[in-house]
């Protein structure tokens, strides 16, 4: 949720051909660093009430079983544990785990969106996707549930209605703070269906008093596209267009 406030450096793609999702106990926080993170959280809340502190899973670590098999190790925590980020002296903060969806156009370019003033990073131009959220009572957290949360991302965010199952698995991304992104590619779909499919979303929320995550949608086909985009973007952004655009 909080991630303009980044460590780190660029983002990349791992090359993942199969993945493995292991449930780990959260690390320790200190004292010292409860009370560093909810002075941090209170200020955030202070300038954005949009902020929750709801349940959400972060990133315990990875673990290669394989050249192309990755082991990720999750944790539950609340979205409070971003505020961790702001700490200097904080040894216990964790990244984020979350999926994003590849949404091409027809002719092959690729839906990016550009986050809303009520999001934790206005202005950043990203894929759709979000912080995955713990599963619901026994439900196991796997690929089924990627899949269907992908879905539910992509559809709250740019009012693209897609079956989980249409969603395939493309490749898992690391951003620059240690952040993991499980991505999916949906369908492709004519320009302008994207547009209206994104123009009735925005128009739905606004007419509900809320401010939709996304606040406008840009088509790319290359990197160097990424320079029209004015604003900053997300660090894994670039990887995952170059690749994507060899790939077509």
């Amino acid at each position: 949720m909080i991630e303009q406030s980044a460590r780190g450096f660029g983002g990349e793609l791992l090359d993942v051909r199969r993945l493995r999702l292991v449930e780990t106990a959260a690390p320790r926080i200190t004292p010292e660093e409860r009370q560093a993170m909810d002075r941090v959280w209170d200020d955030l809340v202070r300038d954005n009430p949009n902020f929750f502190d709801g349940p959400v899973l972060v990133c315990a670590g990875t673990e290669w079983e394989a050249p192309d098999d990755l082991t990720v190790s999750w944790a539950r925590t609340t979205y409070r544990h971003f505020a961790l980020r702001r700490v200097p002296f904080s040894t216990s903060w964790l990244p984020s785990f979350f999926v994003a969806v590849l949404q091409p156009a027809d002719d092959g370019r690729l839906l990016v969106g550009r986050m809303s003033n009520s999001t934790a990073a206005p202005g950043r131009w990203q894929l759709p996707g979000g912080s995955l959220e713990p599963p619901e009572g026994d439900e196991p957290l796997d690929m089924r549930a990627l899949h269907r949360h992908a879905a539910r991302e992509l559809v709250e965010e740019t009012g693209i209605d897609t079956r989980p199952d249409d969603l395939t698995f493309w490749n898992v991304t690391r951003a620059g703070n240690g952040s993991i992104g499980v991505l999916f590619q949906a369908p492709s779909l004519p320009e302008s269906t994207l547009r209206e499919r994104f123009g009735a979303m925005a128009a739905a929320e606004r007419a509900q008093g809320r401010e939709p995550e996304l606040d406008n949608i840009f088509l790319i086909h290359s990197t160097p596209q990424l320079r029209l985009m004015v604003g900053p973007h997300a660090d894994y952004l670039e990887p995952i267009v170059r690749r994507y655009a060899e790939a077509g």
